[in-house]
């Protein structure tokens, strides 16, 4: 299991817009020069935020806005909107186990549980944070080059 390079380009499109949008024009090819990426794999990552929610975008002018206070944006509401997780389960289970054998028969009753566990783990651990955070870090990180 590996949540994908969108999270963390999609917290990166977030740090920018922070960071840049008072002052440039933040738009895809903008976006795609910072995190080195192609601009289309950028407006596809803006149209999931949009999509839930997250951001509003001005075509043709760049315009990326918020939709809430940084504060209000965790981890976990960027992961939903980027890594939509099937059926609400992180881990996808291997179809049809063979019921004739005990691990296959039980192999759900030893697992699910403990599955689930970890994704909520994982899930609360990630409501911790939010994009405050990232502004915090990044007025840090610029002082110290100063």
């Amino acid at each position: 299991m590996q949540i994908s390079s969108r999270f963390t380009i999609a917290l990166h499109i977030f740090t920018c817009v922070d960071t840049f949008g008072d002052d440039h024009k933040v738009t895809s090819d903008f976006l795609a020069a910072s995190i080195n990426t192609n601009p289309v794999i950028i407006r596809k990552i803006l149209t999931q935020l949009k999509n839930a929610g997250l951001i509003t975008v001005a075509r043709g002018t760049g315009g990326i806005e918020l939709t809430r206070e940084l504060s209000e944006i965790s981890f976990y509401d960027v992961y939903e909107a980027i890594e939509p997780v099937e059926g609400g389960d992180l881990f996808r289970f291997h179809e049809a186990p063979n019921p004739a054998c005990p691990v296959g028969r039980n192999i759900h009753a030893l697992l699910d549980g403990k599955l689930n566990s970890i994704q909520d783990a994982m899930e609360n651990e990630m409501k911790k944070y939010t994009l405050m955070d990232l502004r915090t870090g990044m007025k840090e990180l610029l002082a110290e080059e100063v």
